[in-house]
């Protein structure tokens, strides 16, 4: 029970001692009063009795005719005429007579009145005296009467007093709600400031709650900022500013690697020719000028383009890739860029030897990493042998059947094709296992396959999200699509009982009922539902946070588990990150490649998982292919990996 229940408690059980007793009190005060009012009136109709019955002359028969009609009035409980010898000459005794008053009250509350005594006389000759009781039915029908005015007002005071303590424990149960909010967030990792309190004792709890939330908070920033830096130290180029060949090899894999996306993206190598030449001519440092402005002038063109790599691959050659094609009138702005960097060296005194060849393709995301270095290294070769006074452009570009993107069947037909699809439940659920340390299994990762005719010629094959996500966004479909997987995982574990994650696509969540269909859905198995997690791609967390956060809302209390999966470096670029209510992270295999090998990397992804920690989040690892970068991330801090490696353990342990 809460504090403020047993001090409500408290306060009700003081106040109905405190009023039972006031009325036990005032019952007695009237009990008594009661007790002398009908002794007093005992006399006085004695008195008058016996006034009346000394009238009738010493007449034995008249008195007790008088003393009969007396009695049969029914207002006497005894009436007796005892002479002067001492003998009984009338007497009456009636029962008590019942009223208004139930008749515990006569049993538990005594009122005893003693009779009224007169003397009876005729002239100066003594008749003996009169003895005389009244029926008391009427005090107690009074003192009734009375305990129920007093318990009525005793109650309408206690409800007041109980409203007032009310009040009053709700004005300090607030600030100490506020409290506690905050001790539950901080403990899962939200930052959540309070207003101080209004209570003068809570005044100095509140402030010192607030300021530890504060310096956690700020400790916590200057950790994001020293991750940044230790990304930058394993990731980047110290010259440039750009990644190093490893990590834009390793991000361009995981890129190519995803299933939502463009369906055909550009790469576009840029070499300084001659480098050796240049070093001669203008000297080490101001050929590192040159080379870093040439970073320089990347860095703004990828970063107005989402989801860009720029890289340093070598000592001259420099890599771009950008997840769509680019136009001339893009290809224009970087050369007019990179023409400028170079202009930037002229004070050197031989920018003239400064001489840039671009060579780039476009191809499918499907095309194996191989394929786009050797297309985009062909037609740098050829920009090298066109090189002249001017910096010389070439593109390879593979043209090829793209049914996601140029939707040759229309978008009508495609759009009733997986509406289809849907009717008829042609889709499976890939499972790729998730192990712990130990090997055993955390959940299964559920990529969703369709079955779609691609070529238009009534045959359906599986294919992959790659694939059927684009057109089912450009159809208004993608929310469609992951309510069915969702309802497949759901079935599934019903099956069997093992957890299972389903990624939704972040565009599922600008579909107005979405929300209110997966709740449903999730309620109708609510067994099933605590077995499941929900995934999204990092950028959900970045473009859609508030439809993320609310979605976080709605699910946690079904048992549903929120993760992120691709997470990488855009993790630190997440303000608020702790509000989104996620329960894990799956750090991208671009930041997890060769970790074994790489100290630097090692201590970045160390870093990364205590921040994460530190917002009570789960962390784990995507496409981990060997056992010793396993074991690294294990030793990091991390939960869980999928990816080859985990795939082959799990075979090998069946």
């Amino acid at each position: 029970m809460s504090l403020i229940r047993q001090v409500l408690l408290l306060i009700a059980l003081a106040l109905l001692l405190a009023l039972t007793g006031g009325v036990l009190v005032a019952g007695g005060q009237l009990r008594e009063l009661l007790s002398q009012q009908a002794a007093i009136k005992n006399a006085d109709n004695a008195q008058a009795l016996a006034l009346a019955a000394s009238q009738q002359g010493g007449d034995a028969a008249l008195i007790e005719l008088l003393m009969s009609a007396q009695f049969d009035t029914g207002h006497y409980q005894l009436l007796r005429w005892r002479k002067a010898d001492g003998n009984i000459a009338f007497e009456r005794v009636g029962a008590q007579q019942a009223g208004k008053a139930p008749p515990w009250l006569q049993q538990w509350v005594r009122i005893e009145a003693a009779p009224g005594v007169a003397q009876l006389s005729s002239g100066w000759q003594a008749l003996g005296q009169v003895e005389l009781a009244t029926q008391l039915s009427y005090a107690y029908d009074a003192l009734w009467a009375s305990l129920l005015r007093v318990a009525a007002w005793t109650l309408v005071l206690a409800l007041l007093a109980l409203a007032a303590a009310w009040a009053v424990m709700s004005r300090i149960r607030r600030p100490l709600d506020d409290l506690a909010r905050q001790a539950d967030a901080l403990a899962e990792g939200h930052f959540l400031q309070v207003q101080p309190s209004g209570v003068k004792e809570l005044r100095p709890l509140s402030k010192a709650l607030n300021g530890m939330v504060q310096r956690i908070e700020q400790l916590f920033a200057a950790h994001t900022a020293q991750l940044g830096l230790l990304r930058e130290q394993a990731h980047c180029d110290a010259l440039t500013g750009l990644f190093l060949r490893q990590h834009f090899l390793a991000e361009l894999a995981s890129a190519l690697a995803r299933d939502d996306g463009p369906s055909r993206a550009s790469l576009l190598l840029i070499r300084l020719q001659d480098l050796a030449g240049v070093n001669r001519l203008l000297g080490r440092e101001a050929t590192d000028r040159a080379l870093a402005q040439i970073g320089r002038a990347l860095h703004p063109f990828a970063d107005s383009h989402p989801g860009s790599l720029a890289g340093r691959l070598n000592g001259a050659d420099f890599g771009l890739w950008l997840p769509e094609t680019l136009t001339q009138t893009e290809t224009e702005s970087l050369r007019e860029a990179l023409h400028l960097a170079l202009q930037g060296c002229a004070g050197e005194g031989g920018s003239g030897a400064l001489h840039l060849a671009l060579g780039g393709t476009e191809q499918s995301r499907s095309r194996p990493l191989s394929q786009w270095f050797a297309l985009a290294d062909q037609a740098l070769a050829e920009a090298e042998l066109r090189t002249g006074g001017d910096m010389a452009v070439v593109w390879r570009r593979e043209e090829g059947e793209e049914t996601s993107a140029a939707l040759p069947q229309g978008e009508g037909a495609w759009r009733a094709q997986i509406e289809a699809t849907l009717a008829q439940s042609r889709l499976r659920l890939l499972q790729y296992p998730v192990l712990d340390r130990e090997g055993r299994l955390l959940h299964w990762e559920c990529p969703l396959h369709l079955g779609l005719n691609l070529q238009g010629d009534g045959g359906a094959e599986f294919v992959s999200a790659m694939v059927w996500l684009p057109l089912a966004q450009r159809t208004g479909l993608s929310a469609e699509v992951d309510l069915a997987a969702v309802q497949a995982a759901l079935q599934m574990t019903a099956a069997d009982g093992q957890m299972r994650a389903v990624n939704l696509a972040p565009a599922s969540l600008l579909a107005g009922d979405f929300l209110q269909r997966l709740r449903a859905l999730l309620k109708s198995q609510p067994l099933a539902a605590r077995q499941l997690a929900l995934e999204f791609d990092v950028s959900a967390a970045q473009r859609q946070f508030a439809l993320l956060a609310e979605l976080s809302r709605a699910v946690h209390p079904l048992g549903v588990r929120l993760g992120l999966e691709h997470a990488g470096a855009q993790l630190q670029h997440i303000e608020r990150l702790y509000q989104l209510g996620l329960d894990y992270v799956k750090l991208d295999r671009s930041v997890l490649l060769g970790v074994a090998d790489d100290h630097g990397r090692a201590s970045f992804v160390r870093s990364l998982v205590i921040l994460l920690h530190g917002l009570s989040l789960q962390v784990m690892g995507e496409g981990v292919e060997q056992a010793r970068d396993a074991q690294v991330l294990w030793d990091c801090g991390l939960a869980g990996v999928t990816g080859p490696w985990a795939t082959t353990e799990a075979a090998a342990t069946r």
